[in-house]
């Protein structure tokens, strides 16, 4: 068989620097590739077709390429690994760039490949012919405008070293800043020509993400502290609940932060902050991650008596909303730090408790004072007993479905072999302030923080997540993704599979309330006028949602109580399913 090296298999130059291109990302670790297609890219779009059949590669086709570009980002940040996003040129390049975006903030390494017209046609109106060599401007780690091969058998050797460039730029191999990679590949006609078998060779592991020494920031060991806290924001990772848990200090961890997690966990961190006995004793934050879902958290990292330590490995820029926090690369507790010392447990214990006496507060005010049904009258042989316990029961499972018993069930039905995904609206908040600690995989695209691209990510991340679970042997969980009706309207587009593509075990929940709630809880919705308010901003809208999930394929069932809810998240059906979740403005 033809090596995937080789240049001139086919004697088209299009073709064949494709076949040595896609072959040499797929040799340096890449295994995804997702093509939207176009003619100027037909002849890496075949040869993506061709790498798949060989076993070298997964292809996945979307006709949006928005939907292509946030389901790249959904791979490889479920992954690690850059996956490959292939376009044709003019407009199709443009609705990559809220998906770079969101990889370039979020450090999600990602290799953009777009065609384009060779030189002859830039410049003089040709057809679909835009600018687009440096398009997404400072949001790549690496951009190459790429001119139209000729078929000479340099071009083989050159493709190799930009494939590897492409992929150790993309994961930060020599940056420590991981992120979006463009290639612009010019292209010639003929755009193609049958390809041939294609034998890959050796495939490579994806290097890892270099020292964040490289960013000159040092490793550091925390001096003894009193008052100190920590906090993690999105992707965080479990370094934080590490670090909280080695120093004996609260730990303040967002949903999405992957730390939620953890006896020092505190999830009433809002409240707490806003209180002098807790916040207002606060001398020392230590940082991780990229806090977005309070504004207390900002506030508090912007007082002149806190110390800010910002530990961030990886990336061109830290959180620091203040402007002085300290940036390091890693930090570890006090070696001489005693978890047993009253000071530290009185410290700690102290967010701990209050927090959960908040946490009790709150799910006895969302039970309507109720609470749970009494077991000790389960166990009774009164009948009156009896029956106040069986009433009670039946109004739990007939009671309406609120935002935070929504975020609630979701979090309690996800566990470690499945993964949950929140999109930018009100019920990431919500969740954000009541599930308790439990150690599961969280994404959220929180770079940006856009309601956009939300479902397209979810399939990524189900996809790939999966497809890990297969080659293990481990099991497979279901990935489910919350997220209100704005988001899932503006990303409809991602529901559409086409003939042959993979469905992976997906369930999406949407809080339907008509419109975008969150923007009721901003200070706007006091001082401007109300159909104005309600127009522009709050945009109601009565989409019928069965009917989308029906014509694109997808499951849909309704829930509008918690018993129907607890039905639908119990037991998913096989496939991709909506359920939907009425809920009041």
């Amino acid at each position: 068989m033809p090596d995937a090296a080789q240049t001139r298999v086919t004697g088209n130059p299009a073709t064949d620097y494709a076949i040595a291109l896609l072959g040499a990302l797929v040799r340096n670790g890449v295994s995804d590739i997702v093509v939207s297609p176009g003619s100027r890219s037909q002849a890496l779009a075949l040869v993506a077709a061709e790498l798949e059949r060989a076993g070298a590669a997964r292809l996945h086709v979307r006709i949006d390429e928005r939907v292509s570009g946030f389901l790249a980002l959904g791979l490889a940040r479920e992954s690690g690994v850059p996956a490959v996003v292939i376009t044709t040129s003019g407009t199709a390049t443009a609705n990559l760039h809220p998906a770079v975006l969101e990889a370039h903030e979020s450090g999600v390494p990602l290799i953009v490949l777009t065609s384009d017209r060779p030189a002859e046609l830039r410049g003089i109106r040709a057809n679909q012919t835009t600018r687009q060599q440096g398009l997404y401007g400072s949001a790549t780690r690496l951009e190459l405008d790429v001119a139209a091969p000729e078929g000479e058998q340099r071009e083989r050797g050159a493709a190799e070293e930009l494939a590897r460039a492409a992929v150790r730029a993309a994961v930060g191999a020599d940056t420590a800043a991981p992120g979006p990679v463009h290639i612009n590949l010019a292209l010639r006609a003929p755009l193609s020509v049958a390809v041939p078998p294609i034998e890959v060779g050796t495939v490579g592991a994806v290097p890892a993400v270099a020292s964040p020494s490289v960013l000159g920031r040092e490793s550091i060991e925390l001096t003894d502290a009193p008052g100190t806290i920590v906090i993690a924001g999105a992707d965080a990772g479990e370094a934080a609940e590490s670090l909280a848990r080695a120093g004996g200090y609260p730990l303040l961890a967002e949903v999405s932060s992957g730390s939620h997690f953890g006896p020092n966990l505190v999830v009433s961190y809002r409240e707490l902050l806003s209180d002098d006995a807790f916040g207002g004793r606060v001398s020392r934050a230590i940082v991780f991650g990229h806090p977005t879902l309070s504004r207390e958290v900002p506030a508090l990292l912007s007082r002149d008596d806190v110390e800010v330590i910002v530990v961030a490995p990886s990336g061109l820029e830290a959180y620091n909303p203040a402007h002085r926090a300290r940036v390091v690369g890693a930090a570890s507790a006090p070696a001489s730090v005693d978890l047993r010392s009253p000071e530290v447990r009185g410290w700690v214990g102290s967010w701990v408790f209050a927090s959960r006496r908040l946490q009790e507060a709150a799910e006895r005010e969302a039970d309507g004072g109720a609470g749970a049904p009494d077991v000790d009258k389960a166990r009774s042989y009164a009948p009156a007993d009896a029956l106040a316990f069986a009433k009670a029961e039946l109004a739990a499972v007939r009671a309406p479905i609120t935002r935070p018993l929504l975020a609630e069930a979701l979090w309690r039905y996800t566990w470690p072999h499945d993964r949950l995904v929140l999109g930018a609206s009100r019920l990431i908040r919500d969740a954000d302030k009541i599930v308790p600690g439990k150690k599961i995989r969280v994404h959220a695209n929180r770079g940006l923080a856009g309601i956009d691209g939300t479902i397209g990510t979810a399939i990524g991340i189900a996809l790939a997540s999966q497809a890990a679970a297969e080659e293990t042997g481990s099991p497979a969980g279901v990935t489910r993704v919350l997220l209100g009706d704005l988001a899932l309207l503006h990303d409809v587009g991602a529901l559409l599979f086409g003939s042959g593509e993979r469905r992976p075990h997906l369930q999406v929940v949407v809080g339907n309330d008509g419109g975008g709630t969150i923007f009721d809880g901003l200070e706007v919705a006091g001082t401007a006028p109300e159909s104005a308010f309600n127009r522009v901003l709050f945009t109601p809208q009565a989409a019928d949602i069965a009917s989308l999930a029906a014509a694109y394929g997808w499951a849909h069932r309704v829930a509008r109580t918690k018993g129907e809810l607890d039905q639908a998240l119990s037991a998913p059906p096989a496939g991709v399913s909506v359920v939907e979740v009425p809920l009041e403005r």
